[in-house]
């Protein structure tokens, strides 16, 4: 389960940032995470919970927002959702499509720190 090194790399992370606007406790930390980006969002939060215990995010809650694949058709300029499994062909012009625009995102968007 490799959720449980991206919730360690997110406890460090959210430590560090905490400390670094003066706070030792944090009581939330949001993330966002793409459709695409290999992320079972339930086993993060689980091995968020795990992997917090003894840290300054103890009592901290993983607020995960979650990010759809979107692609970009430059033939016909539109967006549209590649889905999972993915499927990178226009819905509407029906040619393939490499432009990724969203999906892949695994990354702090916010720490909330504790009220003493």
């Amino acid at each position: 389960m490799h959720e449980l090194s991206i919730a360690t790399a997110i406890i460090e992370r959210a430590g560090e940032l905490a400390r670094a606007d003066g706070t030792d406790t944090v009581s939330a930390v949001t993330v966002r995470v793409g459709e695409l980006a290999g992320v079972v969002p339930d086993a993060l939060d689980f091995a968020f919970e795990v992997a917090r215990d003894g840290t300054a995010l103890a009592s901290a809650r993983l607020v995960v927002e979650q990010v759809l694949a979107q692609a970009w058709c430059g033939t016909c300029a539109e967006e549209f959702a590649v889905g999972m499994p993915p499927f990178f062909w226009c819905p509407r012009c029906d040619r393939p499509s490499s432009d990724l625009r969203s999906g892949r995102e695994l990354e702090i968007t916010g720490i909330e720190p504790a009220i003493p």
